[in-house]
């Protein structure tokens, strides 16, 4: 099996060395690039299997670089910047990073973190990890190739969506808080703005389409709530 590839894209020469480095030892194929202009040819050049995609670079920041990259590809993103406050944080994940890290950090912990982001676009939960395909009416989930059908038609989407969709399918009918879903799908606790969870759902909703066999339904000041209708 060949090593998963990690794209890093940071303008500081230091950071680029240590994180190529480090990743290597611990088995990863790296690709560097210092430059935001530079950043979607290297991507479609090397084909990572990750990114770790800084927010501040010269010729084209990273909220616009991973703009652009969702609109061409699901593979997962970890921001990496010295910008800590909430708002970046939020503003990161409703672009569709799927983890956020502040400079400085901790080598191992950045590690833990490209782990746990591998395990969970790996498509299968603890809950399901026995079972290939989930369904709900006649919305279709495959846990091994990350696909989505309804009604026989593909519905493709990122990995994040998918990763929601999964987790409020696997809990059809349940009431499940915005704090759940965002342990579960995105790694962490993370309370203070309920907006992340709130778009995503927003999209998943466009991207599916109004279903008469099943719905995602909010549950006011609660969360939400996958049901299948009769």
């Amino acid at each position: 099996m060949e090593n998963e590839k990690i794209l890093v894209v940071d303008d500081d020469e230091k950071i680029c060395q240590i994180l190529n480095l480090y990743l290597r030892s611990k088995g990863y194929d790296v690709v560097t690039c210092k430059n935001g202009m530079n950043a979607l040819p290297t991507f479609e050049d090397s084909k990572p299997d990750l990114v770790i995609l800084d927010v501040m670079l010269p010729g084209m920041d990273g909220w616009e670089i991973l703009e652009k990259l969702r609109q061409i590809s699901s593979v997962p993103v970890i921001m990496l910047t010295a910008k800590g406050d909430t708002s970046d944080r939020i503003q990161g994940l409703n672009f569709g990073a799927d983890d956020y890290i502040v400079k400085p950090f901790d080598s191992k912990e950045l590690v833990a973190r490209i782990r746990a982001v591998f395990r969970r676009a790996g498509g299968q939960s603890a809950e399901a990890s026995d079972k290939r395909f989930l369904t709900a009416g006649d919305i279709r989930l495959d846990l091994e190739n990350y696909s989505v059908t309804v009604n026989g038609e593909p519905k493709p989407m990122p990995h994040k969506e998918f990763e929601l969709l999964s987790y409020l399918v696997q809990h059809k009918e349940q009431v499940l808080t915005r704090g759940q879903i965002l342990s579960a799908v995105w790694g962490f606790e993370f309370s203070k703005d309920s907006r992340t969870i709130d778009v995503h759902i927003k999209r998943l909703r466009t991207r599916l389409g109004e279903n008469p066999s099943w719905q995602i339904l909010t549950v006011w000041g609660v969360g939400y709530k996958f049901v299948v209708n009769d």
